[in-house]
């Protein structure tokens, strides 16, 4: 069997989605454990200039969700980007799952040759769907996920390869 555009997506944005919950189990522990706010690590990020642990959260779930939006003609959720606390970036993580969840197979398959033309900074960009799943909004996904990641973890939040890759096991 070929690997569809849905396979590609739906599957694969809803695991990186869970283990980013799952990380934020592992760090909401690790700051019970150790004694400290886990509001410390809103504002950590890897250098300064880059965005802090939660626009990293955000901007995972809006490339997962404008995937289906723009190659799939899906109406995607539209999010305040405010979250302040782990709560609230768990519950954004939920809702992006949860939409994805009602993302068909239909809306994505044989969407490899359509035009997408988004925004990115100043500059307009037309990729193929396919194109723009292969080559843009999946690394996007696994870039912020993957930052979100390294955040906690040179926060001292015990994560490993495992974590990244199976979530909760």
């Amino acid at each position: 069997m070929a690997i569809s555009m849905y396979s590609a997506s739906v599957p694969v944005f809803t695991r990186m989605l869970s283990n980013l919950s799952h990380f934020l189990d592992k760090a909401e522990a690790n700051a019970v454990a150790r004694k400290f706010e886990t509001s410390v690590l809103m504002t950590s990020r890897l250098a300064p200039d880059m965005l802090p642990f939660p626009v990293q959260v955000r901007i995972a779930c809006d490339a997962a969700k404008l995937t289906f939006a723009r190659v799939g003609g899906v109406d995607a959720p539209k999010f305040e980007d405010n979250e302040t606390t782990f709560a609230e970036l768990k519950e954004r993580i939920a809702k992006t799952i949860a939409f994805i969840a009602t993302v068909k197979p239909e809306d994505m398959n044989g969407k490899e040759d359509k035009v997408v033309t988004f925004k990115a900074g100043p500059v307009e960009r037309t990729l193929s769907g396919e194109d723009y799943l292969k080559h843009w909004s999946t690394p996007n996904v696994y870039f912020h996920v993957t930052t979100a990641y390294n955040i906690l973890r040179s926060n001292g939040v015990d994560l490993g390869k495992l974590d990244f890759l199976l979530g909760k096991v």
